[in-house]
Protein backbone atom coordinates (compact mmCIF):
# COMPACT_ATOMS: atom_id res chain seq x y z
CA UNK A 1 0.00 0.00 0.00
CA UNK A 2 1.52 3.25 -1.12
CA UNK A 3 0.79 6.44 0.74
CA UNK A 4 0.37 9.72 -1.05
CA UNK A 5 -0.59 12.75 1.01
CA UNK A 6 -1.38 10.50 4.00
CA UNK A 7 -4.05 8.43 2.18
CA UNK A 8 -3.53 4.76 1.32
CA UNK A 9 -4.70 3.17 -1.93
CA UNK A 10 -7.42 1.23 -0.09
CA UNK A 11 -8.78 4.46 1.33
CA UNK A 12 -9.01 5.91 -2.18
CA UNK A 13 -11.31 3.12 -3.36
CA UNK A 14 -13.15 2.69 -0.05
CA UNK A 15 -16.00 5.20 0.36
CA UNK A 16 -18.85 5.83 2.80
CA UNK A 17 -22.53 5.95 1.82
CA UNK A 18 -25.04 7.52 4.19
CA UNK A 19 -28.72 6.57 3.84
CA UNK A 20 -31.11 8.87 5.71
CA UNK A 21 -34.61 7.44 5.74
CA UNK A 22 -37.38 9.68 7.07
CA UNK A 23 -41.13 9.21 7.03
CA UNK A 24 -41.45 11.31 3.87
CA UNK A 25 -38.20 10.92 1.90
CA UNK A 26 -35.01 8.89 1.47
CA UNK A 27 -31.69 10.68 0.91
CA UNK A 28 -28.52 8.84 -0.15
CA UNK A 29 -25.17 10.63 0.12
CA UNK A 30 -21.84 9.15 -1.01
CA UNK A 31 -18.67 10.62 0.45
CA UNK A 32 -14.97 9.94 0.21
CA UNK A 33 -12.99 8.59 3.15
CA UNK A 34 -12.49 12.09 4.59
CA UNK A 35 -16.23 12.88 4.58
CA UNK A 36 -16.35 15.19 1.55
CA UNK A 37 -19.61 14.75 -0.38
CA UNK A 38 -19.04 13.36 -3.88
CA UNK A 39 -22.58 12.49 -5.03
CA UNK A 40 -26.09 12.42 -3.59
CA UNK A 41 -29.59 11.42 -4.57
CA UNK A 42 -33.05 11.65 -3.05
CA UNK A 43 -36.47 10.23 -3.85
CA UNK A 44 -37.64 13.63 -5.04
CA UNK A 45 -34.68 14.12 -7.39
CA UNK A 46 -35.29 10.70 -8.97
CA UNK A 47 -38.82 11.79 -9.92
CA UNK A 48 -41.14 10.63 -7.15
CA UNK A 49 -43.59 13.23 -5.86
CA UNK A 50 -45.98 13.35 -2.92
CA UNK A 51 -46.66 10.24 -0.88
CA UNK A 52 -44.80 8.00 -3.36
CA UNK A 53 -41.47 9.42 -2.14
CA UNK A 54 -41.74 7.51 1.13
CA UNK A 55 -42.15 4.03 -0.43
CA UNK A 56 -39.67 1.16 -0.54
CA UNK A 57 -39.52 1.31 -4.33
CA UNK A 58 -38.58 5.00 -4.30
CA UNK A 59 -35.78 4.28 -1.80
CA UNK A 60 -34.45 1.46 -4.00
CA UNK A 61 -34.52 3.68 -7.11
CA UNK A 62 -32.69 6.38 -5.17
CA UNK A 63 -29.93 3.94 -4.20
CA UNK A 64 -29.58 2.70 -7.79
CA UNK A 65 -29.25 6.28 -9.04
CA UNK A 66 -26.63 7.11 -6.39
CA UNK A 67 -24.73 3.86 -7.10
CA UNK A 68 -24.50 4.64 -10.83
CA UNK A 69 -23.14 8.11 -10.10
CA UNK A 70 -20.67 6.73 -7.54
CA UNK A 71 -19.29 4.12 -9.94
CA UNK A 72 -18.68 6.82 -12.55
CA UNK A 73 -16.57 8.63 -9.94
CA UNK A 74 -14.50 5.49 -9.30
CA UNK A 75 -16.13 4.12 -6.14
CA UNK A 76 -15.72 0.38 -5.70
CA UNK A 77 -16.03 -0.58 -2.02
CA UNK A 78 -18.67 1.08 0.14
CA UNK A 79 -19.33 1.24 3.87
CA UNK A 80 -23.06 1.90 4.41
CA UNK A 81 -24.39 3.90 7.38
CA UNK A 82 -28.17 3.86 7.76
CA UNK A 83 -30.04 6.45 9.80
CA UNK A 84 -33.77 6.87 10.40
CA UNK A 85 -37.01 4.99 10.93
CA UNK A 86 -38.72 5.35 7.53
CA UNK A 87 -39.91 2.69 5.08
CA UNK A 88 -36.83 2.95 2.89
CA UNK A 89 -34.37 1.63 5.42
CA UNK A 90 -33.39 -1.76 3.99
CA UNK A 91 -34.37 -1.54 0.32
CA UNK A 92 -31.51 0.85 -0.61
CA UNK A 93 -29.09 -1.96 0.25
CA UNK A 94 -30.72 -4.09 -2.45
CA UNK A 95 -30.66 -1.14 -4.83
CA UNK A 96 -26.91 -0.58 -4.63
CA UNK A 97 -25.98 -4.17 -5.60
CA UNK A 98 -27.17 -4.01 -9.24
CA UNK A 99 -25.17 -0.81 -9.56
CA UNK A 100 -21.97 -2.78 -8.97
CA UNK A 101 -20.88 -1.45 -5.57
CA UNK A 102 -19.41 -3.92 -3.09
CA UNK A 103 -20.70 -3.38 0.45
CA UNK A 104 -18.02 -4.03 3.06
CA UNK A 105 -19.79 -2.91 6.22
CA UNK A 106 -23.35 -1.95 7.24
CA UNK A 107 -23.90 0.20 10.35
CA UNK A 108 -27.13 1.53 11.83
CA UNK A 109 -26.42 4.98 13.26
CA UNK A 110 -30.00 5.89 14.21
CA UNK A 111 -29.89 7.99 17.40
CA UNK A 112 -31.73 6.49 20.37
CA UNK A 113 -32.63 8.39 23.53
CA UNK A 114 -31.11 7.05 26.73
CA UNK A 115 -34.01 8.08 28.93
CA UNK A 116 -36.13 10.31 26.71
CA UNK A 117 -37.69 13.68 27.45
CA UNK A 118 -39.01 14.71 30.82
CA UNK A 119 -42.68 13.66 31.10
CA UNK A 120 -45.38 16.33 31.58
CA UNK A 121 -46.66 17.15 35.05
CA UNK A 122 -49.39 14.98 36.55
CA UNK A 123 -52.90 16.22 35.85
CA UNK A 124 -54.69 17.66 38.88
CA UNK A 125 -58.46 17.42 38.98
Amino acid sequence: MQKKHGITNTQRKHRITYIQSTSGNTITTSTDYNGNTRTWSSSGSVGFKGSRRSTNYAAQATAENAARAAIQLGFKFVEVRIKGLGYGKESPLRGSKPGGLITTKIRDVTPTPHNGCRPPKKRRV
